[in-house]
């Protein structure tokens, strides 16, 4: 990779980033896991950068991106430097996907969702895939020749089991190929996958800690096997509960999670500061946001989040 002896050199700094997605306004799930972020680097004297990740531009949302520096900004959570955008660092993914296809570790799939959903194998007595959700890609493509005229994606063979220790869940192993298998790196429509666009903007922007959805560990192994084969540093892991609705669901996009109101920022922060178990006392009430942050950042303590997967709101 270019650029490698630079930034293999790991920072004596704490770098962390913040990374939406502009399909949309930022709602409470966001905000809880950009103010632990905020939290976590400004109680390190570290640095909190911002990342969009605008590569999906059929979902992304006109004005998203404006709007959520807006919000950030509205409640004082201040990131360090330039505004990063994944929609520019293209030459930086092909140069990747060069470098994995020279090794042979790329292939060409056609398969489609339907036919995956079609051929969906019984899950084995002795799996560690989920009884739900996604099965592990069975492989159909990997061995077979494809046409190269035909649209198809690159995928990236995936064998390993990764191993790692994440500040707040502890030692964790996951199986590849029986939770993912090998998994896309560029989508058939030509779209740099998430994996492959988040490890090599981590690495270039040399982010020391990820902290994260504890929804989001199997993207970590599936990331942490990518940097096996470009031959990056790991770093550190850190994921954190997600916020869920009164039946259990993930406050999302996807569900339908309706934008924070910024009007309010200093009752917005103590909200989030009570949601992230950090008991913001009586006395701040009638506080600035800023000396909100500054009581935040001072009594910051991420083990209050320690063994909890989920937390409730409202």
């Amino acid at each position: 990779m270019s650029g490698q002896n630079t930034a293999n050199r790991k920072s004596p700094v704490y770098r962390g980033r913040f990374a939406p997605s502009p399909t949309g306004p930022l709602h409470i799930g966001s905000m809880f896991t950009a103010l632990a972020g905020f939290l976590q680097a400004r109680s390190q004297n570290g640095l909190w950068l911002l990342r969009i990740d605008d590569l999906d531009a059929p979902r992304t949302f006109p004005g998203a991106a404006d709007g959520i520096l807006q919000t950030l900004d509205a409640l004082g959570l201040q990131w360090d430097g330039a505004v990063a955008y994944q929609s520019k660092h293209l030459p930086l993914y092909r140069e990747a996907l060069d470098l994995l296809d020279s090794k042979g570790l790329l292939y060409p799939c056609t398969c489609s969702r339907k036919s995956l959903g079609e051929a969906q194998p019984v899950r084995q007595e002795n799996s560690s895939a989920p009884e739900t959700g996604p099965r592990p890609y069975p492989g159909f493509c990997a061995l077979r020749k494809q046409n190269p005229d035909l649209p198809h994606a690159l995928r990236v063979k995936a064998r390993d089991t990764i191993s790692f220790i994440d500040h707040l869940q502890g030692p964790l192993s996951y199986s590849l190929p029986d939770t993912t298998g090998d998994f896309i790196l560029r989508r058939k429509d030509g779209i740099i996958a998430y994996h492959l666009a988040t490890v090599i903007d981590d690495y270039h922007a040399q982010i020391t800690e990820t902290l994260r959805g504890i929804d989001l560990l199997d993207s970590t192994a599936c990331q942490i096997h990518l940097k096996n084969l470009l031959g990056m540093p790991v770093g550190d892991y850190l994921h954190i509960p997600v916020l869920v609705d009164a039946q259990g669901v993930k406050y999302s996009k996807q569900t339908g999670a309706t934008a924070v109101d910024s009007g309010n920022p200093a009752q917005l922060l103590l909200q989030l500061l009570a949601l992230l178990k950090q008991n913001p006392p009586l006395e701040l009430s009638d506080a600035s946001a800023m000396e909100i942050l500054r009581w935040g950042v001072a009594h910051w303590d991420i083990d209050q989040l320690r063994n909890i997967a989920a937390i409730r709101y409202p």
